[in-house]
């Protein structure tokens, strides 16, 4: 999860605390293990890593309209999935679409889920083209 992490994101920009690059530990190992992925992380760039190792700590759900964000963006289809604000912050379906929609993932693992989707056809023809795309934008 820390490669993925490291190679998702800009770690050296700096943003507000709402936004800030961050890791969050919940033992020692796991601090050890996020201290030795930082330095080899800063190994391969040339600005400062400014990415905050903290521990755990009360952990709260950023506002709905964030969750699934890049979803909530395709109307068509977060109305064809038919859940609520609830259901799609917890939804297995709902995320694997989000992550399409943000460009990650393949045209052929895409079709492979759709009998899990139990989309409308015209709205799998929508979300083809955006992974087709590589994502929304």
């Amino acid at each position: 999860m820390l490669k993925l992490f490291w190679i998702n994101h800009d770690p050296t920009r700096c943003a507000s605390r709402q936004y800030m690059s961050a890791i969050f530990y919940h033992n020692e190992e796991q601090k050890r293990l996020a201290e030795e992925s930082k330095e080899e992380a800063q190994k391969k760039l040339t600005k400062k890593i400014v990415t905050k190792i903290t521990q755990a700590e009360t952990f709260y759900n950023a506002e709905d309209y964030h969750q699934k964000y890049l979803l909530r963006q395709q109307r068509d289809i977060l109305s064809a999935l038919n859940m609520s604000d609830e259901e799609i912050i917890t939804s297995h379906v709902a995320c694997r679409i989000n992550g399409y929609c943000g460009g990650y993932g393949k045209l052929q693992e895409l079709e492979k889920e759709f009998q899990l989707f139990n989309l409308p056809p015209r709205v799998e023809e929508r979300l083809r083209g955006i992974v087709s795309r590589g994502s929304l934008y």
